[in-house]
């Protein structure tokens, strides 16, 4: 899953080297993949009206029903 929106988000963005993406473990089973990239290049990885960040969630929520996992993304600068 991380692999995923990592390649996703790198493919979104001008600075490839920029995108990092941690993997946190939470109660309850629940995956929190953080997303953090440029503070300039945060409008290419959230998209108009947010429809890019939807994307990415309805993406990382496919990949977690299929490993049978529950996930959440959050996007930071």
């Amino acid at each position: 899953m991380k692999e995923l929106i990592e390649y996703v988000a790198k493919s979104l963005v001008d600075d490839k080297d920029r995108v990092e993406v941690r993997e946190i473990e939470e109660e309850g089973g629940i995956t929190v993949l953080e997303l953090r990239t440029a503070p300039e290049e945060l409008g290419k990885v959230i998209g108009k009206r947010g429809k890019i960040a939807n994307a990415l969630r309805i993406l990382l929520n496919a990949a977690a029903a299929k490993a049978g996992k529950r996930a959440i993304l959050k996007i930071t600068e």
